[in-house]
């Protein structure tokens, strides 16, 4: 069993974050992603005496180790830990008694506990079970994706999710393992993805089954469904001026969130060659980072996760905005 203390997550872009979201140290928070509490106590510290923040996780380890990291703080603020997916935003703020809020925070990357914890089975470098599940308590496992999926479900899974070039000649190498014996380890699975990969692949600094692992993750947990449940809501949540900040790991989740902020801050869809617009289709908000935020490279050097991290982040007009 792991303990709460041994979770760690290093918050990525933690100054950035900060500097773009709480603009109101007596506002209402909301951390969609608690993990570790590296974000949530940092935001907690910033928050006065009528500031409230709320921290969301499906992770029943995540939230052991949040609430150990924000009973530290010592906080002036209201604070709360709330177990949930971001993707029922709506149904947790029902639950907590929240209408709008001044921001939002959602980091879409797995913890350095999770990936490194042979336990919860999303390590392919250690031998664990194959689980990958988020939320412990319920939903299919990774063994079961593997085990019960055709070869061109698979094969199409492993090339949406791990954009991956021989998602082909792996989805036939499990099929063809589990003719003799179901997988249930992340060891097997690894050796079996190494296996089927060309030597040449085999040259690449990555680990071979990274991508597949990914894949798989990605399945098990419905994270891109996640991150678009997100999206959709998360606009109507916060208050007018409010701001929501996002920070991803790859192409598809980034492609989600730069897509739905661009769309929410020119939402018409009228043909170019119109002299004006006739959808009627209004402006939300404002995208504050064009091109969303990369680590710097000190960061980058110490905690090695964060080079593929960008984060973005939206803004809400204001009732001036829209007068």
């Amino acid at each position: 069993m792991s303990k709460a203390s041994e979770f760690v997550h290093l918050p990525i872009m933690l100054d950035e974050v900060l500097d773009l979201l709480v603009k109101n140290p007596d506002g209402t928070y909301v951390d969609c992603t608690l993990g570790g509490g590296g974000h949530s106590s940092a935001i907690l510290k910033q928050l006065g005496t009528k500031g409230r923040l709320i921290s969301i996780d499906r992770d029943g380890d995540a939230l052991a180790a949040g609430q150990a990291k924000l009973e530290a703080v010592g906080a002036l603020a209201d604070w709360q830990v709330v177990y949930g997916n971001f993707a029922d935003i709506d149904d947790v703020f029902d639950r907590v008694g929240l209408d709008q809020v001044d921001g939002m925070l959602a980091d879409f990357g797995v913890s350095s506990w999770q990936l490194d914890e042979a336990d919860r089975g999303f390590a392919y470098s250690q031998a664990g079970p194959l689980d990958m599940r988020m939320d412990r308590t319920r939903g299919q496992t990774a063994a079961d994706v593997v085990n019960a999926y055709s070869q061109a479900a698979l094969a199409q899974m492993i090339r949406k999710y791990g954009e991956e070039r021989y998602a082909g000649r792996i989805a036939s190498a499990i099929v063809e393992y589990r003719k003799t014996k179901p997988l249930t380890t992340t060891s097997e699975l690894a050796d079996v993805i190494r296996k089927a990969m060309p030597a040449a692949s085999l040259r690449e600094q990555q680990h071979p089954a990274k991508r597949t692992f990914q894949a798989i993750r990605i399945e098990v947990n419905q994270e891109l469904a996640a991150v678009e449940s997100l999206l959709a809501k998360a606009p109507e949540l916060l208050k007018p001026g409010g701001r929501l900040c996002i920070i991803t790991f790859h192409s598809l989740e980034d492609r989600l969130v730069k897509d739905a902020f661009r769309t929410l801050a020119n939402p018409c869809t009228c043909p170019r060659e119109f002299p004006v617009c006739v959808c009627g289709k209004q402006p939300q908000g404002r995208v504050v980072t064009r091109k969303g935020v990369v680590a710097d490279k000190n960061e980058q050097q110490e905690n090695p996760r964060s080079r593929s991290a960008r984060l973005r982040c939206f803004e809400k007009f204001d009732d001036n905005d829209m007068t």
